[in-house]
């Protein structure tokens, strides 16, 4: 058997069970269910990632909550230094002439520009970062990658946020387009 099939089998059968008991670390860690599986999703990629310099034997369980630890402070660190996204109908001229600019973000533009309140409310009402995700891979076409760097995050997060954020988006716009005559599709 190949050394990384090996590696591979070994991840599976030790780590992979122990990752119910990570994610309740992750959620006393987050306070949220999402930014949980998220954490735990980064973790077990840096986890598997490095799996060939864990030595087998030792404390795998403490070397998972290291690297879990560790990824839940680099991710707050990396926030605190991201200026708050804060989305509103309007900007004061004080506001405009603070941040040098006549029209504001590119989200609040695009927004703005929404004929249907409706969908501009819709928008406004998601978290930020599945707004931001939303955002950027539905309004701009942008690719994952791309996001992944624009957000800061792995490819898998954004992944995540964009299935929940247009998972919520469905739910809150599904009465509308019955009401306008669209018909949805079993699955939504």
């Amino acid at each position: 058997m190949p050394h990384d099939e090996l590696l591979a089998h070994r991840f599976e059968r030790d780590a992979v069970p122990l990752f119910a008991e990570l994610y309740r670390h992750a959620f006393k860690l987050t306070r949220d269910h999402a930014d949980a599986e998220d954490l735990l999703q980064e973790t077990a990629a840096k986890a598997y990632a490095a799996f060939g310099s864990f030595t087998e034997g030792t404390n795998l369980i403490g070397w998972l909550y290291r690297i879990m630890h560790n990824t839940h402070i680099s991710a707050y660190r990396r926030q605190q230094h991201r200026p708050a996204l804060q989305f509103t109908d309007e900007f004061s001229d004080g506001q405009l002439f603070e941040h040098g600019t006549e029209a504001g973000s590119t989200e609040d533009v695009v927004l703005a520009a929404t004929t249907d309140p409706a969908i501009a409310a819709a928008m406004r009402a998601l978290p930020e970062k599945y707004r931001t995700a939303v955002y950027y891979a539905d309004i701009e076409g942008r690719k994952f990658k791309e996001i992944a760097a624009l957000m800061n995050v792995p490819i898998g997060t954004v992944m995540s946020r964009l299935h929940r954020g247009r998972k919520q988006l469905r739910a809150v716009l599904a009465d509308l387009a019955l009401t306008r005559g669209y018909p949805l599709p079993d699955a939504a």
